[in-house]
């Protein structure tokens, strides 16, 4: 079995994570708000989740378990949405943030499809609240959404689905 050990003092270490989350809406008739990225979106049905269902905080800590191995959903934030009530996502993506350790993040990517809602007017909101809880600079950050042209049912509007890829070097 081959083994490459990098002199870390030599090269730096990488790591990238990836990850995925997606939600389906509730009805029309909930009064759950749409969060998406920390930003609430008026005028459009909560998702279904335990916890507010915010679909791009759930997919960087998925990405950030694909770090560091701790898988932070299904056990941390299980815990705090169950067992103590807390449904607030940035919560998660916090405790996440803190299992990086000896990892620094150099950039993240999200792509989301959804039908609705529309994002593109709140693209820069939504990167704000992501670099103040991961103490990054907004330049670190890239954001794209489409629809997918309805081939999913997150195009057709069911639901929203976020991809996140997020790139650490050791330090």
């Amino acid at each position: 079995m081959f083994s490459l050990m990098l002199d870390k003092n030599k090269y730096p270490i990488y790591r990238t994570g990836i990850g995925q989350d997606s939600h389906r809406f509730l009805n029309t008739d909930s009064s759950k708000p749409c969060i998406i990225s920390g930003v609430v979106f008026e005028n459009i049905p909560g998702l279904s989740a335990d916890s507010d269902g915010d679909v791009v905080f759930h997919s960087i800590c998925n990405a950030i378990t694909s770090v560091t191995g701790e898988n932070i959903l299904a056990s941390v934030a299980k815990d705090l949405c169950l067992n103590k009530g807390i449904t607030d996502s940035k919560i998660y993506l916090e405790k996440a943030f803190d299992t990086l350790k000896n990892q620094e993040i150099v950039h993240i990517a999200i792509t989301i499809e959804a039908k609705r809602p529309k994002m593109q007017k709140k693209i820069a909101q939504m990167k704000q609240k992501i670099a103040q809880i991961l103490k990054l600079d907004i330049s670190q950050i890239g954001i794209t959404a489409t629809s997918g042209d309805g081939l999913t049912d997150f195009g057709c509007g069911d639901g929203i689905q976020a991809f996140c890829i997020i790139t650490t070097v050791e330090i």
